[in-house]
């Protein structure tokens, strides 16, 4: 608890002193009046700058300088209280999600780390996208350039890369997309952290909706705490096909994670007559090389 208070302070010292500089270099303030030069001078105010002016400068000179030592305590005081708004707003921008752990994490060992969660990307879930051709289709949102990502609704020809197929789950022995569902959960529920050495610090099953044929997982990585966003969604009720999305948001490679993750559901969801492909690194060679990976 200590430490974290701690870590809070900084976090709120050094959003301050950014926010500081921030509101400086937008009010056109200068920086170095603080501290006179060996010559006991100080650097001249920016042109233009409206400390200058309102402090008895000259806006229409670069070399006026800039205001003695106590117009320099008035401009300490305005700008700490001018900064005060920036300073919020730079923390809401700049804290990362509250880092509270995932129970089902296999270790406590780094703890200690400072975890890299990232923002949620926005967009999730089902919407209307548009393909590089310009066509519009309702899917998963899509997945960018990076080797970090798969998405059954990405269209192949787009995204060689990253375009998986849909699964399906067997019509004969399951007539329902909630009863689907409701298997998916069961399925993803027992995924163990930590198997094939990825998702270590566990996972949270963040939406669950069978009703409307939508799940939303979040896994994260033991040591820095690396959040993937998984979906599982239905677009059309009449057909018995599952939309699927695995993606990193953070980084640029993978290292085979999403991959990984997904195959070992998709192998699970197959011992209940699920038609689950995965991912084939054969079939997606340029996400296996840039990654390292052998097929």
């Amino acid at each position: 608890a200590n430490r974290e208070i701690t870590a809070l302070r900084y976090l709120m010292m050094m959003n301050t002193l950014f926010a500081i500089t921030i509101a400086a270099i937008h009010h056109g303030y200068c920086i170095s009046a603080f501290t006179p030069s060996p010559q006991n001078k100080v650097v001249a105010c920016r042109s233009g700058s409206p400390l200058c002016a309102s402090l008895g400068g000259n806006r229409d000179h670069e070399e006026d300088p800039c205001p003695s030592a106590n117009a320099r305590r008035e401009f300490l005081s305005k700008l700490f209280n001018g900064a005060t708004s920036a300073a919020v707003v730079s923390t809401v921008m700049f804290s990362p999600e509250p880092a509270s752990a995932f129970s089902n994490k296999i270790s406590d060992k780094y703890d200690d780390r400072p975890k890299q969660r990232g923002a949620k990307p926005k967009g999730l879930g089902l919407g209307k996208r548009t393909d590089m051709g310009g066509e519009e289709y309702i899917g998963l949102k899509q997945c960018g350039a990076a080797p970090n990502c798969f998405c059954s609704t990405d269209p192949v020809e787009d995204y060689p890369d990253h375009s998986i197929p849909s699964w399906k789950y067997p019509a004969d022995s399951i007539s329902s997309k909630e009863d689907a569902f409701q298997q998916l959960y069961e399925v993803v529920k027992e995924y163990p952290p930590g198997q094939d050495n990825i998702d270590g610090g566990g996972f949270d099953i963040v939406t669950f909706d069978p009703k409307a044929g939508y799940m939303y997982v979040q896994f994260e990585s033991l040591k820095n705490g690396f959040i993937d966003d998984v979906e599982f969604a239905v677009i059309d009720e009449k057909t018995n096909q599952v939309e699927v999305r695995s993606s990193s948001r953070l980084g640029y490679l993978d290292y085979g994670v999403n991959s990984r993750r997904l195959n070992y559901l998709a192998k699970a969801l197959r011992v209940w007559g699920w038609d689950a492909p995965g991912v084939d690194l054969k079939t997606h060679r340029g996400y296996a090389d840039e990654n390292g990976l052998k097929f």
